[in-house]
């Protein structure tokens, strides 16, 4: 989670939102993404995707059973989409996400029985960090708004 914070920082100085992931295969990172939307003019430039990208380009392979990822901000639902069609084993989430969240915040994509692949999940991993994170970004961002 902590290499997922350092993204999320490296966002952050993008002027991006904060949101960091990675994917690990075997105690190896061989994915590393972080939000990009904006920069990128790509909705679907989110931290989770950009690291199962690199992570499939990595191993030559769309499937990534038995990998994890780890993420700053609970994944929303084409993310977790995204993770369920990569086949990921297991997500690992900080901050939970009340807006969006789609690992039980607001959905549970993950615990539907109708889909075909669940991962296990863990949520609040350095929680109070990543949500900080978060919430000093919105809070610089609104000040800025304020002043203009």
């Amino acid at each position: 989670m902590r290499a997922a914070l350092a993204l999320a920082r490296e966002a952050a100085t993008l002027d991006e939102v904060p949101v960091g992931a990675v994917v690990v295969v075997d105690g190896e990172i061989v994915g590393r993404g972080f939000n990009q939307p904006i920069g990128r003019h790509d909705p679907t430039a989110h931290a989770e995707i950009m690291a199962l990208r690199a992570a499939a380009a990595r191993l030559g392979n769309y499937r990534l059973p038995g990998a994890t990822l780890y993420v700053t901000l609970e994944p929303c639902a084409m993310c977790a989409g995204a993770m369920m069609h990569a086949r990921i084993g297991r997500v690992v989430f900080g901050a939970r996400d009340p807006k969006t969240g789609a690992a039980g915040s607001v959905v549970d994509l993950f615990g539907e029985a109708r889909l075909n692949h669940h991962a296990d999940i863990e949520g609040d991993v350095l929680a109070e960090e990543c949500g900080a994170l978060l919430s000093g970004f919105f809070a610089a961002r609104r000040a800025r708004t304020e002043i203009a």
